[in-house]
């Protein structure tokens, strides 16, 4: 296809994917115009003027190199990959966890995309892909919350049907409102009481231990009554156009009680690792809080996505023990989200395979989650600067991608995800880093898992070039 090369990539879409996609083309020498709808126009679930706005949880999930995310952002640190680094800079106690504030994470991708002078930011919904991908290279990065008439774009562009599924985002409370005669601090498995470790030594490790998370005990009639109200509460009316396709990963509370009344305890709301202080033994079931703000005035209710009615959320969750006066500054919302069929239609570039002026980033792709839709956005991004200055025939001045699409190693996460995407799949839907993946370890399969994992990150690092 010919093309009449304009001397910019269009990025559309200013979240995680099109942000570290403008910035990786803009680090490159080539000039960007980002387009993004806010605040001309806002989608249902976001709320802020900043670039890059963090809605469902804010975490970016493990740092460390056993579990898959964990070393997806570690490929991506040594990739300069200007998202990890902000989430990095502004992040929150969690444990092992990579959590951020973020308002601050949001304000500061704002201000480090604005001062960039190769990064053009025009605030205006882009309802016409055909014009630019006819003029010149376009990265597609709108996110699970495409509007309406992109999104009719896209299915015109892509010939095809299948662009929606929906999740849900969890409740923000404030910690001042939080019952702490029930509530404690800790991290799953410091709070156990330890073999041959007395009540006392035990009650008075509990004040040494980080303050990352609050947890909420639940006795067997506290659980099953907060159950019976949950799955009989009013949930929003979705309109005739929202038949849901659920993605396992992010299944609303009240759907997933729906399945049984152990279901909650054998998930988000499992109690091992735990004992209360109150009791000095196993809770029924423990409600987890995960610090949202920098501040830790805020916390969001782990695994708590739901789309109960506002005033349904504050009375059902309201009888979690601890929660009773809980203040809720922010209600769980759910929302639409879309995505195409990678599978069939884009490579392992994230390039669309009938037209390679046109290039799709973030969870639209089929990736699943924060560090996943960063990822998809470096990768997009190097592969529509190859493509750039192939065709206006500009060498890549010191650059390891000279003359060559940029492909990672099916060896690491990075590569795997694209591979994932690109590979034909008539169940495609989105997905999670994780190392199942990876392709397996030649040889006896190694039993302990945390080893096995420690093998394969390693190999993934060892592997990733670009």
């Amino acid at each position: 296809m010919k093309v009449k090369v304009k001397d910019y990539i269009t990025v559309i879409g200013g979240g995680l994917a099109g942000c570290e996609a403008a910035y990786q083309i803009a680090k490159r020498g080539v000039k960007v115009k980002l387009y993004e709808m806010k605040p001309v126009k806002f989608s249902p679930a976001h709320s802020s003027e900043n670039l890059a706005e963090i809605v469902c949880s804010n975490s970016f999930k493990s740092n460390l190199l056993t579990n898959a995310c964990g070393l997806l952002k570690e490929e991506l640190r040594r990739l300069d990959s200007l998202l990890i680094k902000i989430a990095d800079e502004t992040s929150v106690p969690a444990g092992q966890a990579l959590a951020v504030d973020r308002d601050w994470f949001s304000k500061k991708v704002t201000e480090e995309i604005e001062k960039n002078p190769l990064i053009e930011i025009i605030h205006e919904e882009v309802t016409d892909i055909s014009k630019i991908s006819e003029e010149g290279i376009v990265i597609i990065a709108t996110g699970p919350l495409t509007s309406e008439s992109l999104a009719k774009q896209i299915q015109e562009i892509t010939g095809e049907d299948k662009l929606y599924f929906y999740d849900a985002a969890a409740p923000i409370i404030s910690k001042d409102s939080i019952n702490f005669d029930i509530a404690f601090y800790g991290d799953r498995y410091s709070q156990e009481k330890k073999k041959d470790e007395t009540e006392e030594e035990w009650r008075k490790r509990q004040g040494l231990e980080q303050k990352d998370y609050i947890n909420l005990p639940m006795n067997k009639e506290e659980y099953e009554k907060f159950c019976n109200e949950l799955v009989n509460a009013e949930v929003v009316t979705l309109h005739e156009f929202e038949k849901r396709e659920i993605f396992e990963g992010c299944m609303p509370l009240e759907v997933m009680a729906k399945r049984g009344v152990n279901t909650l305890r054998f998930g988000p709301l499992k109690p091992v690792g735990f004992d209360d202080p109150r009791t000095a033994k196993r809770p029924y079931a423990v409600v987890q809080l995960r610090q949202d703000d920098k501040q830790a005035q805020l916390y969001n209710i782990v695994g708590f996505q739901t789309n109960l009615k506002f005033g349904e959320q504050k009375r059902v969750f309201s009888l979690i023990p601890g929660l009773e006066n809980a203040e809720f500054v922010k209600y769980g919302v759910m929302h639409r989200n879309t995505y195409i069929n990678s599978s069939v239609l884009l490579d392992e570039t994230y390039c669309l395979r009938k037209n390679n002026n046109v290039f799709f980033a973030g969870q639209i792709t089929g990736v699943e989650g924060y560090v996943e839709s960063i990822s998809s956005g470096m990768v997009a991004a190097l592969n529509a600067v190859y493509q750039f200055k192939r065709i206006n025939k500009v060498e890549f001045e010191g650059s390891k991608t000279k003359n060559k699409n940029v492909i990672f190693s099916e060896f690491t996460i990075i590569g795997a995800l694209a591979k994932y995407i690109s590979t034909p799949n008539s169940k495609f839907q989105p997905m999670n880093a994780n190392f199942g993946i990876l392709p397996e370890l030649e040889g006896e399969r190694i039993k302990d898992k945390k080893r096995r994992y420690e093998i394969l990150a390693r190999r993934s690092l060892d592997k990733l070039k670009c």
